[in-house]
């Protein structure tokens, strides 16, 4: 299992998203991305995330970013979740650890799946990689400030 770095370009893969439509990532999307890896729907911490990714979309759409959430969950559990919280973004079942595998998504305690948060910018390269199981508001203003950093630069 090879580790995303920043600077890597996103892989490419196919899984579903919480309506059972296939979601197709891949470098040539031309959007910029915040995609994150959260353990598992409805549980205190991945709703904390989720929901605070969701009173911070607009500031994620002003940005011109995607927000994209990944667990093991399917997509019955995505959908679930996304109606309880009204959950605006993509959430995508990766119930094989497909794309948690291809980014290399560490685990937490050896055996808990872990908490990791990427931004890819337009080309398709990873620009940031925040991991923390435990700061799950961290998670949101962290992308946020990079955001703003990106579009700075540019």
């Amino acid at each position: 299992m090879n580790k995303i770095k920043v600077g890597d370009q996103l892989p490419t893969f196919t899984l579903q998203d919480q309506n059972g439509n296939d979601y197709q990532l891949h470098p040539e999307m031309n959007k910029i991305l915040v995609i994150y890896f959260y353990p598992k729907d409805d549980t205190p911490g991945c709703t904390k995330e989720a929901c605070s990714f969701r009173d911070e979309f607009e500031a994620f759409t002003d940005l011109g970013a995607e927000v994209i959430g990944i667990s093991s969950d399917d997509v019955e559990s995505h959908r679930q979740f996304a109606e309880k919280y009204r959950l605006p973004f993509t959430l995508l079942a990766d119930t094989e650890n497909t794309a948690r595998n291809l980014f290399g998504v560490p685990k937490s305690l050896f055996i808990l799946p872990g908490r990791t948060t990427y931004l890819v910018d337009k080309s398709g390269i990873v620009q940031h990689i925040f991991n923390s199981q435990l700061r799950f508001d961290k998670h949101v203003e962290t992308a946020i400030e990079k955001l703003k950093e990106i579009q700075q630069a540019q």
